[in-house]
């Protein structure tokens, strides 16, 4: 078939099924499936509903309960469809369906998914339930075009990616629940994703030894001792800022102190406070140089406190995500298609957060991100109130991905 006729086709099957992918987002929406606390089984289910809907048969892998709490959930089912083309490669398509709380300040019902002037607004509307609706909406259209592919796609639905991806993408391939040989993943920008940073979180317990607020000197101070190394990460979040990753769209390493807790009473002082932190790390950095660096700077600082000690836990490491040669060829085929599709110039980019792509890499599967990304997160009001989704992006987002499926499986 001619690629102009393949066009019009898939780009007609899914003009048709306009507002169905918004009543399938919708119902995404509307469920909630916020992680923490991370309660995910029950979404996973109706998501298997959906698509069972859309006529695919899902395999449905629920996480054992103890791995779940193991990694900080409560529950979570993967999923994962499969259509058959014929002999050929298989092509992953990864969204994930957990999301993170809808915090205060929204102006609309965070799960109430309603549409104001052509945007959808719900928690997890763009990050990333749109891209399930994006990748089962256009592995639709290719099932039913009749189109002769050689090849398989699946779909990988998870639910842990707010927590890391461990108990998702990378239990389904460490399972070997899923082998394929190409992935693509959820996007945050209209730009075809090549690299992200990764990210460290670390957990700091500053210990000292409490006394009378009347006799504050026969103590010591973890609260005083915390001073020094806020102080000391502070200037070193400066410092990052003037080492700017290589990569467009990836930015300057950074560092943030999200987290702070300690202390016993107003008139105690404070024998113990806790710090948790998150480093992001370029895909230019080394992630076990910039991991040791940091500890010894805080260790260095809590020494400045005579009798003030330190513990510093890992509680996540994720690894960059770097360009992969295998993947030039996805990021080609998506760009010119959605160059077309969009009428405008579609190129690579990096991003400056962190996806579960990683496990993909790690895996050594060529993977890049692109899906019903807004132009970019700040659009998007992404893990902010109000997040919101261009309704034209979505539709115009699967026919890119329809497209480049057809191509790709081609032969």
């Amino acid at each position: 078939m001619l690629l102009s006729n393949l066009t019009v086709l898939l780009s007609n099957l899914i003009d048709a099924t306009d507002a169905a992918r918004e009543d399938f987002l919708a119902a995404l929406v509307r469920l909630p499936s916020d992680n923490p606390p991370g309660d995910c089984a029950a979404h996973g289910l109706a998501t298997a509903g959906l698509l069972e809907g859309l006529g695919f048969s899902v395999r449905q892998h629920a996480v054992p309960a103890a791995l779940a709490a193991a990694h900080g959930m409560v529950s979570a089912i993967n999923l994962v469809v499969r259509q058959e083309f014929g002999p050929g490669p298989t092509i992953a398509l990864n969204a994930h369906g957990d999301v993170v709380p809808p915090g205060e300040g929204w102006k609309t019902d965070p799960y109430g998914a309603a549409i104001i002037d052509g945007w959808m607004y719900g928690r997890g509307v763009a990050v990333s339930k749109s891209d399930i609706c994006t990748y089962a909406f256009a592995l639709q259209a290719l099932r039913d075009s009749g189109v002769a592919l050689r090849g398989a796609v699946e779909l990988h639905i998870t639910y842990d990616e707010e927590t890391g991806g461990e108990i998702g993408p990378a239990w389904l391939l460490s399972q070997g629940f899923s082998k394929p040989d190409y992935a693509i993943a959820a996007g945050f920008s209209y730009n075809v994703v090549t690299a992200h940073n990764g990210c460290l979180h670390l957990e700091v317990t500053i210990h000292g030894r409490s006394a009378h607020a009347a006799k504050p000197e026969t103590g010591i101070d973890a609260l005083a001792a915390t001073t020094t190394v806020l102080a000391a990460l502070y200037a070193e979040r400066d410092a990052l800022r003037e080492r700017p990753s290589a990569i467009g769209g990836i930015g300057a390493p950074g560092l943030t102190i999200g987290l702070i807790n300690g202390g016993i009473n107003t008139n105690v002082v404070p024998d113990r406070i806790t710090l948790r932190l998150d480093r992001r790390i370029t895909p230019d950095e080394d992630v076990a140089q910039a991991e040791a660096d940091l500890r010894a700077l805080i260790s260095a600082a809590v020494a400045q406190t005579p009798g003030a000690h330190c513990n510093i836990s890992r509680i996540l490491l994720a690894a960059p995500l770097t360009p992969a040669p295998g993947a030039a060829h996805l990021a080609d085929v998506l760009c010119r298609h959605a160059s077309a599709v969009f009428g405008e110039p579609i190129s690579t980019t990096g991003a400056p957060l962190y996806t579960d792509a990683r496990h993909y890499a790690a895996a050594g599967i060529p993977i890049v991100l692109y899906g019903a990304g807004p132009r970019s997160i700040e659009e998007a009001n992404a893990h902010r109130a109000d997040e919101r989704l261009k309704l034209d992006d979505l539709h115009k987002a699967t026919k890119v991905i329809a497209l480049a499926l057809a191509e790709l499986l081609a032969g």
